[in-house]
């Protein structure tokens, strides 16, 4: 065997040892290439636990993978930079799905009925209505709706106000006849009275 084979020790079993004790894989373990014979001694964890102590087996530090430049970068898109139409793989659709997009507009203009309906803005007839013309994609965003809703309830004020004057007419009418209907009918028993003094003489 040549000399320089016999110098190599093997240390094999310590590094496994060592990455056992310090909780870590054996690539993760330094061992120092000046104390090699004195480590190579080392056959269990606590002799191991000793070396680590005296500073001959060392655990490396976790190798950093810096996220500074994806940060930085995410950061410009956001702003809206390298995003034309040479940085675009997917098509437009696979990009942002009109699907999310419906499904977006659709839980806004809900959730705006819904808030309206707790809060007695607007009745069930009313939330029915429009709930069901939102599924029907009557309205495009929420200003839209939320004119609708007004409009909607301007008018109902408007034939309730027209209900109300119609009822005050017939009532009035009703009272007036009624009215008339007892004066024609005193008038007639006055008649009456008078011609009966009339037939004794």
């Amino acid at each position: 065997l040549s000399p320089r084979r016999l110098a190599m020790v093997s240390v094999k079993l310590q590094k496994r040892l060592a990455a056992s004790v310090l909780n870590c894989g054996v690539r993760k373990i330094w061992l120092d290439p000046n104390e090699v014979n004195e480590i190579s001694m080392a056959n269990s964890r606590q002799n191991v636990r000793k070396l680590v102590k005296d500073g001959f087996v060392i655990r490396k530090p976790t190798k950093i993978h810096s996220r500074a430049r994806a940060r930085l970068s995410a950061e410009a898109k956001a702003k809206g930079r390298h995003t034309g139409y040479g940085k675009r793989r997917g098509t437009r659709e696979a990009r942002l799905p009109t699907k999310v997009l419906w499904m977006r507009r659709l839980r806004v203009l809900r959730r705006l009925l819904k808030k309206y309906r707790d809060s007695k803005k607007i009745d069930k007839h009313l939330y029915h209505e429009l709930y069901m013309r939102v599924k029907g994609n009557v309205f495009k965003n929420k200003r839209v709706l939320m004119e609708a809703v007004h409009k909607q309830k301007a008018e109902k004020i408007r034939e309730k106000a027209i209900a109300d004057q119609l009822e005050a007419r017939r009532v009035k009418g009703k009272a007036a006849r009624e009215r008339k209907a007892a004066r024609r009918a005193e008038r007639f028993a006055a008649g009456v009275h008078m011609e009966a003094p009339a037939a004794k003489k």
